[in-house]
């Protein structure tokens, strides 16, 4: 049997909803990574393989949807 780890991308400004999304997505057995303003997130987003990305829309520097926009910019 081989086992697929699901990686998921979260890209939160506000540290308490940040860290009880991981929390709760690691308990069921994801891999959480972490990204707390927009730039940080474009920067992981564009250099690494997830799954799937959870984007808050109001972030510092780069909002979630130009994130978003980036993103698939590149493919």
């Amino acid at each position: 049997m081989v086992l697929v780890m699901i990686k998921i991308l979260i890209v939160e400004d506000e540290p308490n909803m940040r860290m009880g999304l991981r929390d709760n997505l690691e308990f069921e057995g994801y891999e959480v990574d972490l990204a707390s303003d927009g730039e940080e997130g474009v920067e992981k987003a564009t250099t690494e393989k997830y799954n799937l990305i959870l984007l808050d829309v109001m972030l510092p520097k780069v909002s979630g949807f130009e994130i978003c926009k980036q993103v698939r910019g590149k493919g």
